[in-house]
């Protein structure tokens, strides 16, 4: 179940990230208002997904030990970096994809524990 919930506030963590992303890529190139642009519905995804994963994550804390449950958050450099090539096309180099490859290395490890 732990591990459940931590998947959890990790996704709802990275569809805040991506609502972000999509947010402001809205507001590019056109000079709307501050009233406007609180009215994108991107923002309030963005806004609802982040303040979910806030509640999901109080929960993950209350099972796991911080030290063990905060680490498994890098997993979201690793989604929000497959959803920058693949959705985004943003170029990622060699030394990217190492970092990544270390971090899903050390999630693995720390999974071991949990």
């Amino acid at each position: 179940m732990s591990l459940l919930l931590l998947l959890t506030a990790c996704l709802l963590i990275c569809l805040g990230q991506i609502a972000q992303k999509y947010a402001v890529e809205s507001w590019r190139g056109t000079e709307s208002s501050t009233v406007a642009k609180l009215r994108s519905p991107w923002l309030w995804l963005a806004l609802c997904a982040l303040g979910s994963g806030l509640l999901v994550w109080l929960l993950v804390l209350q099972r796991l030990e911080v030290g063990v449950a905060y680490p498994m958050l890098s997993l979201n450099f690793v989604l929000i970096t497959l959803i920058a090539r693949f959705v985004f096309h943003e170029p990622i180099d060699r030394q990217h994809w190492l970092g990544i490859a270390l971090v899903i290395g050390g999630v693995m490890l720390l999974g071991q524990q949990t």
